[in-house]
This record gives structure tokens, C-alpha cells and sequence, in this order.
């Protein structure tokens, strides 16, 4: 009787541990012996790192054609609820019918969601955000609409809560989004005393620069305390008049996390061992944004971020796999890291390293930033290419950093 494989999740982790897992079965003349099943709402990829993008109801990838050329089973439905003394998930499908799998092995990647901090009030009523499809959509037709209200300072202004990666890309990609309101001020907003906190100080001059010739205002070192339907009030007392607050400060991993025993980190993320396995439960892995993994043996752990879920994906697949067919395990290990963040209408900025030391800015970064969000995100749709591109050990950061180099150089 074949092994059951179960993902929940079909975001890149979740798409890429499916195609790894299917590629160890493949290549070890197993594939009859592995059933590879994976539950989502729906069979699309959501491209969630280009959200803040105009036009996101776009941003998806259809995955039926490459699932079924994978042999890989799709449920349509919601993960409710996980069983690791059984090996058994609770779905729920679209319509509400309640379903149970059972599983041999489990992979977890299912995601994070935009976190809302207690004591802000507000915040889930009345501010918009990029972390889903649905949201991000949500906030397009409001942008679009603005210009059919009345001339007002709370029209005009869009106010954007978190000065991180998210609200830097959101807040540059805005004054082209928004050359139908004319006199649009634009003001970031952040209870640190530095924008980008975490991404340290080497970029931070390359990003003040483009804000300010992109006309931004920055506020710093206040947290927002409240957001109505017309102003963002901050902790400083200070109060803005808009009809647009935009949310970005950190995402939380699934709250499916909390039904597997085990040891979790502050962002709700299951700390995993080196092969992805969640060390108390011996059937669960975990992968992508729901897992706390080690980057390196310098104490890096991996971002919630694509970059990563790509190749954490790839190797929760092939160790899940492997478990069940009685094949070797390989190492997570993703040592090198290249930081690429879009700065809108000015360019974009491109720091190597977990010390983020610069390595590009401008024009020639942001081709690398269109190349990586327009064609390298997205699974191919040759299957044998797909499985090729799913191995566990593959080129890392900064040999993927020197392809695009090259793909983008050529006439």
C-alpha cells in the first residue's frame, strides 16, 4: 500500500515540497509507492511578494496542470484542525462539509498572516493590507475609488504603518498607483527610530534617499495607537487625517502551529531540527513561514520570506519522502542571502549577506527585482523542468544572485 504524503499549504513551500517529494519518488522508481496529496482553498499559487504591486488580483499561478502532470492529489478546502496522535487533518470544504485525511507523513506549510498587535484599536476594522489576495484587491478598488470623493487632506493622504520591507516597497510603488489623485501625500509611519530596523544600516541610505525624492513623509519612533475611518492617531498624540491606512508591521505563522506539540518561537513558528522535522512529533514537518529553522551554524534562522520557503520547501519535501521510502535525509541550509527590495518609481536595492552590505541600486537592481518577480518565483510549466528545479540541493543565493546577472545582461 503506497505512503501517504499530506501538505497543507499550495504556497511556494508548500508547491515546492509536493514537487521535491514527487521528484525523489520519481527518480528512486517509487512513484507508485508515494501518494502525495496537498490541501488548500484553491489550486493557485498566490504570488504574495508582488501584493503590492497594482493590479493583484494577477498576481496567481495556476497549479491544477503541473499537480496533475506530478500526480499530486489536490483537496479543496481549509486545514481545521491536526491530530498528531492519530496522523489525522479535519478539512473543511468551501461548501462546509467536514472531512478527515490520515497521514503517514505530514508537511505543515500553511502560511502566515499580517499581525495585529493588541491595544491598537482599529486596526482590523478600519486599515487595509497586501497580505492576502483578497486584501490586496480590497485596497485596489479603494485607491482606485479615491478620486471619485470629495478633495479632502483625509483623501489625499495614505498613511503606511511600518517602516520594514513590506511598507518600504508598499509606500514606493504608491506615487505611481496613485497618479490619479493629484497633490497625494504620502506619510510612513513607524514606532522605530530608523526605517527598515531590520534590515540594518546598510541599505538605510540608499532607502532614505528614494523616499525622499519620492516625496514621503517619515514619522518615527511613535507606534499608531488608533486608526478610524478617517484619521491614524499616534502615540505621541499626534493625529493624521486619512481614508487610507495601510497595515504592514510583521506577519504571525499559522495558528495550526498551536496544535502540534512542540516548541515554538515568537513569531508562533515550530522550531524545526535540521531536516525540518519537528523534533517532538516525529510524523510532522514543517516548512516555509511555519517553520523556525537554522539558516547556517552562525545562528541565522530562516526569514519569513520567498527566498527562503523556495528552498525550505524543497528540502521538507525531499525529507519527507525520503522518511517514508526509507531513502537519506539532507540538511537545510541556506547560508547565503541576498536581500532585493523594490523602492517603486526610483529603483531598487539589492544588499548581499546577513550583514546586507550593498551590491546594487538603481536601474540595474531593479531589473534583478522584476526578473526575480516576474519570471523566477514562478514554477515552470514543463514538468520534468519543475522536478529538475525541485531538488534539495540546488545553487544557492549568490549563485542565483550571478544567473540573473547574467539573464538580465543579455541583448
Amino acid at each position: 500500500m503506497a505512503k501517504k504524503l499530506v501538505i497543507i499549504g499550495a504556497g511556494f513551500a508548500g508547491v515546492w515540497s509536493a514537487l521535491s517529494a514527487r521528484r525523489l519518488a520519481t527518480l528512486t522508481n517509487n512513484a507508485s509507492s508515494l501518494e502525495i496529496t496537498v490541501i488548500a482553498p484553491e489550486p493557485t499559487l498566490v504570488m504574495r511578494p508582488r501584493l503590492y504591486e497594482a493590479n493583484p488580483s494577477q498576481m496567481t499561478h495556476a497549479l491544477g496542470s503541473i499537480f496533475e502532470a506530478a500526480a499530486v492529489n489536490f483537496i479543496h478546502g481549509t486545514a481545521e484542525s491536526i491530530d498528531s496522535e492519530t496522523n489525522a487533518v479535519r478539512i473543511r470544504s468551501g461548501e462546509g462539509i467536514d472531512s478527515t485525511i490520515s497521514y503517514d507523513r505530514l508537511i505543515l506549510a500553511a502560511g502566515s498572516s499580517v499581525m495585529v498587535p493588541r491595544g491598537a484599536a482599529g486596526i482590523g476594522q478600519n486599515a487595509f493590507n497586501v497580505d492576502s489576495l483578497s486584501s490586496s484587491t480590497k485596497l485596489e478598488g479603494h485607491l482606485q475609488n479615491l478620486a471619485s470623493l470629495p478633495e479632502s487632506p483625509s483623501r489625499n493622504t495614505i498613511v503606511i504603518c511600518g517602516a520594514g520591507f513590506t511598507g518600504i516597497e508598499v509606500t514606493t510603488e504608491l506615487p505611481k498607483r496613485l497618479s490619479h489623485i493629484p497633490n497625494a501625500r504620502l506619510v510612513l509611519v513607524d514606532s522605530a527610530d530608523q526605517v527598515g530596523p531590520e534590515l540594518g544600516p546598510g541599505p538605510r541610505p540608499v532607502i532614505l534617499k528614494a523616499l525622499n525624492d519620492l516625496g514621503v513623509e517619515l514619522k518615527l519612533g511613535s507606534p499608531v495607537a488608533e486608526i478610524s475611518v478617517d484619521e491614524v492617531v499616534l502615540a505621541s498624540g499626534e493625529r493624521i487625517e486619512t481614508k487610507t491606512a495601510i497595515w504592514t508591521v510583521g506577519v504571525r505563522a499559522t495558528p495550526l502551529t498551536q496544535q502540534i506539540p512542540s516548541e515554538r518561537d515568537s513569531f508562533n513558528r515550530l522550531r524545526v531540527d535540521k531536516h525540518l522535522r519537528v523534533p517532538a512529533v516525529e510524523a510532522v514537518f514543517a516548512t516555509g513561514d511555519a517553520a523556525c529553522a537554522r539558516a547556517d551554524n552562525e545562528g541565522h534562522y530562516a526569514l519569513m520570506s520567498c527566498q527562503h520557503a523556495l528552498q525550505l520547501g524543497r528540502v521538507s519535501g525531499h525529507n519527507a519522502a525520503a522518511d517514508l521510502l526509507g531513502e537519506p535525509l539532507v540538511y537545510y541550509e541556506q547560508a547565503a542571502y541576498n536581500c532585493c527590495l523594490d523602492l517603486g518609481a526610483w529603483g531598487a536595492v539589492i544588499a548581499g549577506g546577513w550583514e546586507k552590505e550593498i551590491k546594487l541600486t538603481g536601474d540595474m537592481a531593479k531589473k534583478v527585482k522584476c526578473y526575480i518577480n516576474q519570471k523566477l518565483i514562478y514554477p515552470p510549466g514543463d514538468i520534468q523542468e519543475a522536478l529538475e528545479l525541485a531538488s534539495p540541493i540546488g545553487p544557492d543565493s549568490d549563485e542565483l544572485f550571478k544567473q540573473m546577472m547574467d539573464a538580465i545582461s543579455k541583448p
